[in-house]
């Protein structure tokens, strides 16, 4: 399973059903998904992004990121009773991270919350209508607002990701178009918020939660967070499965695939190989040789993907380091996850901290 998820021969663009020859809606998100573009153009418009992205990341200093974890954590300290690790910590500090990266002024932020929340949601094919209505209205709302900014920092660069994409040119002088730039910049916002930090950290403390042996062995070597993390991703990702269009016939397992057949490569379970891990249904933080695609491979590999290890080793190693005691706020209560296909992630974990 893992190694025909890291080599099937096939594309991400959103094809034209033959029926009707236009694009399926199968999410009104789709022109912020940069992983639809077709090659060479993903190709060219990716490694822009990632020039520009590597540069605005790398100036989001470890101290910056850290002093945002600590000002979540004095807040959750301060409440009396259960914390929703979610709504107090997973949620709000990736959107700050990005948000601070991007440039977004701190009295947006809230809605750019909303947006992207609504960004998950379109992933859901049984969305009642007016829901939908509202999926869909955020998309335009989104890319109007990021349209201005760009306009603006055209106007008046700031040090920020949106002015540094703005700037940013390939060998031959190549840059992003207007179109290109807010789509890349709607894909940095929704993927650092909805597909990796928030869940990866309720997945992961969760984890731990459930496995008090391996929470020990974190707190008497803490050193051990950034294995710990890359464990997190394997054992419980916040990605279950992405989808590929097949570029030609083809055969995965023995399985016969016709040319623009839809594939549905399963990660988690890519995770779980036996063949790649020996107990791979353990959770074991100390575990050697850690390989996954969590993050994707290839030429999909999330270009966020160094940002949201960051932030969750940051954000766990310090949750684990100022509280003592966590522990399930009731252990007996069924925990709830979002019902999003191809995502994993918790709506509330409440915990007691001490």
């Amino acid at each position: 399973m893992f190694r025909h998820c890291c080599a099937t021969p096939a594309s991400r663009r959103i094809p034209p059903t033959p029926a009707t020859g236009h694009t399926p809606k199968c999410s009104r998100w789709a022109k912020c998904r940069c992983c639809s573009w077709t090659t060479p153009n993903h190709r060219r418009i990716r490694s822009l992004v990632v020039q520009a992205f590597t540069r605005r990341a790398a100036a989001c200093a470890r101290e910056r990121v850290q002093q945002i974890v600590d000002e979540l954590l004095d807040k959750m300290a301060a409440v009396d009773g259960p914390v929703v690790i979610i709504s107090w910590l997973a949620s709000p500090f990736p959107i700050t991270v990005i948000a601070e990266i991007l440039g977004i002024d701190p009295a947006d932020r809230g809605d750019f919350k909303r947006w992207s929340d609504d960004a998950a949601l379109s992933f859901d094919p049984m969305l009642a209508p007016d829901v939908a209505e509202r999926v869909a209205t955020s998309s335009v709302d989104l890319r109007a607002y990021l349209a201005d900014a760009l306009r603006r920092r055209r106007i008046d660069p700031g040090d920020d990701l949106i002015s540094t994409l703005i700037a940013v040119q390939d060998a031959d002088g190549d840059q992003l178009s207007d179109d290109e730039a807010v789509s890349a910049i709607a894909l940095l916002l929704l993927a650092g918020n909805i597909t990796t930090t928030t869940d990866l950290i309720g997945n992961g403390l969760l984890a731990l939660l459930q496995h008090p042996d391996q929470l020990d062995a974190l707190r008497a070597a803490p050193s051990l967070i950034d294995n710990a993390v890359e464990e997190m991703l394997r054992y419980d990702p916040p990605v279950l499965a992405t989808d590929r269009i097949a570029m030609a016939e083809m055969s995965i397992g023995g399985c016969p695939i016709r040319k623009r057949e839809w594939i549905w490569p399963v990660l988690s379970s890519a995770n779980r190989d036996p063949a790649m891990h020996p107990a791979p249904d353990r959770f074991d933080t100390r575990r050697e040789n850690i390989h996954h695609v969590s993050f994707g491979k290839g030429p999909h590999l999330c270009v966020g993907a160094p940002l949201a290890r960051m932030e969750a080793q940051i954000a766990l190693g310090s949750l684990i380091k100022r509280f003592t005691n966590i522990a399930l706020a009731d252990p007996a209560v069924p925990l709830q996850f979002k019902l999003v296909p191809g995502f994993r992630g918790l709506i509330e974990l409440p915990v007691l901290l001490s």
